[in-house]
């Protein structure tokens, strides 16, 4: 079965075409349509085998973009399959489905009524996975949908831990509470750590970093999410590329009343100005902190401290909460390719029985693999995440 799954942002569409079958999977295509709605947009199809294939023309909306991504697919010279019949199904990425989807689900004229009604608590992510539905039943009509949420996972979390600590009637009246995000990749690697290191699922705590230009740490106790850093949206928790992570309120309604700024301006000041950004005033991307660190720059330096330091800090808290701790995984852009993060997080953890493999983890990046010594009572390993698998998956699983 050829499923195309989509992942659309504002002004962006992130693609694969996977051939699935009962116990196996076949990436055909992979691509990102980029700049929709700017003079310019992007096209670019790398067919799995042969040369990409680039186009730039306007890309005014989202049903243009998916429109000459399945012309990409259908061409002559470097599509990948004959024609559009073949495309069985699509899978959509949904950034949060509140606590109306603990599970994916095909889509219906309710699904798709939930998913606008989280608009309010999820205005940069759900607006923009919604167009691609609806472009979806424009090019392709009648073929089935199925929507992956990135919340779903962390339904599971008890109310112990998803509920904060403000007047209950927040909660019943606007549904306040922790969510959780990177719920499809924690799934994914916790499972696929779980294989590796040679433990049961069901009879497991594991704690899973996804770390990247944004970065969450979940404790999954025996394959179910227990606990999240990501909160209400993708801003707490961890120090991100442009996100502040964890911060005493206090301290931003102090600057917000001192600078004179309002919501919005407090909103995007935590979202887009701080993090690395904003202790580093250099870059939000973690290779340009590791040159700067290397150079002896003392904000680069700071931020990146800072950038490990919160990691470890879950990883304990996490350990505490389910009362020990048999898997630590790395995962993410960072987590799969950083071997100074992963050994600076897991370096001085001898004494909850991590011991790190140095040795293993130099040069280990996008791969799986165990980095901790033979002897550590506590399993370390890097897997590279694979959402757009898990999506597939799904939408194979539901739609046959």
């Amino acid at each position: 079965m050829v499923i195309l799954v989509l992942n659309c942002g504002s002004s962006s569409i992130k693609y694969q075409v996977i051939d699935m079958e009962d116990a196996s999977s076949k990436l055909l295509a992979k691509g990102l349509v980029e700049r929709i709605g700017q003079p310019e947009g992007d096209l670019t199809h790398k067919p799995v085998g042969r040369q990409p294939y680039e186009l730039h023309q306007p890309i005014p909306d989202h049903t243009t973009g998916i429109s000459l991504v399945l012309k990409a697919l259908t061409d002559p010279e470097h599509g990948v399959i004959r024609s559009l019949d073949e495309v069985k199904a699509v899978g959509h990425r949904v950034a949060h489905g509140g606590e109306f989807f603990p599970a994916s689900c095909i889509v219906t004229e309710d699904t798709k009524a939930k998913i606008r009604s989280l608009f309010d608590i999820a205005p940069l992510h759900n607006p923009a996975n919604l167009e691609g539905v609806l472009s979806i039943e424009k090019v392709l009509p009648g073929v089935p949908q199925v929507t992956v949420f990135d919340t779903s996972f962390h339904q599971t979390i008890p109310a112990v831990n998803f509920m904060y600590a403000l007047p209950y009637a927040y909660y019943e009246k606007y549904r306040v509470r922790k969510y959780g995000f990177h719920g499809t990749s924690h799934k994914f690697v916790a499972r696929v750590g779980a294989k590796l290191a040679g433990l049961d699922i069901d009879h497991s705590k594991i704690i899973t970093c996804h770390i990247g230009n944004g970065g969450s740490v979940t404790a999954v106790w025996n394959g179910r999410s227990y606990d999240t850093s990501m909160g209400f949206s993708p801003l707490d928790g961890l120090v991100m590329g442009t996100r502040c992570g964890s911060v005493d309120a206090s301290a931003i309604t102090f600057i917000g009343e001192k600078e004179g700024m309002s919501y919005p301006e407090v909103n995007a000041m935590m979202n887009k100005q701080s993090g690395v950004l904003g202790i580093s005033g250099l870059s939000s991307d973690m290779r340009d902190i590791d040159r700067a660190y290397e150079e002896g720059n003392e904000r680069a330096i700071l931020a990146r401290d800072m950038y490990y330091a919160r990691i470890k800090k879950f990883i304990g808290e996490y350990a505490a909460e389910m009362g020990g701790v048999d898997l630590v995984v790395f995962t993410g852009g960072v987590g799969e390719n950083s071997c100074e993060m992963r050994e600076a997080v897991c370096s001085g953890m001898e004494f909850m029985g991590m011991k790190f493999d140095r040795e293993a983890n130099k040069g280990a990046r996008g791969v799986d693999k165990i980095l901790s010594a033979s002897d550590s009572r506590v399993k370390i390993a890097v897997v590279a995440t694979n959402e757009e698998l898990v999506i597939a998956t799904d939408t194979y699983n539901l739609v046959k």
